[in-house]
């Protein structure tokens, strides 16, 4: 990390009152901490927030938040900008969770392109910070709605729940895959970016094949907002319901 990076951080925690950027705790209201990791010869920095009260000792759930297309560099801080994060700091004693924030490079790649970073920086926070492996959730927004929906459907028994937020892909290709998993997705009827369309199909077909097999189609929705356009985040990350929809999916069995 170098020495623009951790002034950037600093002031960015300092001026959201939480902490500066090696985590140190202003309050016991959560904060974000900043690590960096090695994928051969790439150096990727990535975030992650440690909610009120967190001990590395403890095991926790987690989420893994994947943002969108504007949040991709290599800062390891724009991703903390938008999205679940923003919630995080607004509302943190609502989201008991360590939420792990990998950063995409660049735009034109998929998160499934960069699967292994999201691998390497989960396996790191878990170590570090007393992730529960068995109770991690996967959300995203946008491009990491769509990474939602392609990570989950690539490797359905890492996760215990998913969370896409106006994310793109195919009914065939992530339905059945993922009709195991407890499923909230989100999306604005007024987007112009990603057609809401998806989110419905992706949905109807995961239900579907849930009451094919046996399951409750339940276990699958979606909310759609009339009025919103491509920004449902705001709307779907202030759902009342949503943390604890999120708790009751990654409770230890």
């Amino acid at each position: 990390m170098n020495v623009s990076h951790l002034l950037l951080a600093a002031l960015l925690l300092g001026m959201t009152g939480m902490a500066h950027a090696e985590g140190t705790p202003v309050a016991d209201s959560g904060r974000f901490v900043f690590r960096e990791i090695k994928l051969g010869a790439a150096t990727h920095r990535y975030a992650v927030w440690l909610p009120p009260g967190h001990a590395a000792q403890k095991h926790w759930p987690a989420l893994v938040f994947l943002h969108g297309s504007g949040e991709c560099g290599t800062d390891g801080v724009k991703q903390t900008h938008v999205g679940l994060p923003a919630w995080l700091v607004k509302q943190p004693e609502r989201w008991p969770f360590v939420v792990v924030m990998p950063q995409k490079p660049v735009e034109e790649q998929e998160w499934e392109e960069q699967e292994a970073l999201v691998r390497a920086t989960l396996e790191a926070s878990t170590k570090e910070f007393g992730i529960d492996a068995k109770r991690v959730a996967l959300t995203g927004m946008s491009q990491g709605g769509h990474g939602a929906w392609y990570l989950g459907a690539r490797d359905s028994a890492r996760w215990r729940a998913l969370v896409p937020v106006c994310g793109y892909g195919r009914a065939r290709t992530v339905g059945k895959r993922v009709a195991g998993l407890p499923v909230w997705a989100f999306h604005g009827l007024k987007d112009d970016v990603v057609n809401p369309q998806d989110a419905r199909d992706i949905v109807a077909e995961i239900q579907r094949v849930r009451s094919a097999r046996g399951l409750d189609p339940a276990g699958a929705k979606l909310t759609l907002y009339p009025d919103a356009n491509h920004n449902s985040w705001d709307s779907a990350y202030s759902e009342p319901e949503l943390p604890g929809w999120l708790i009751e999916h990654t409770r230890a069995r």
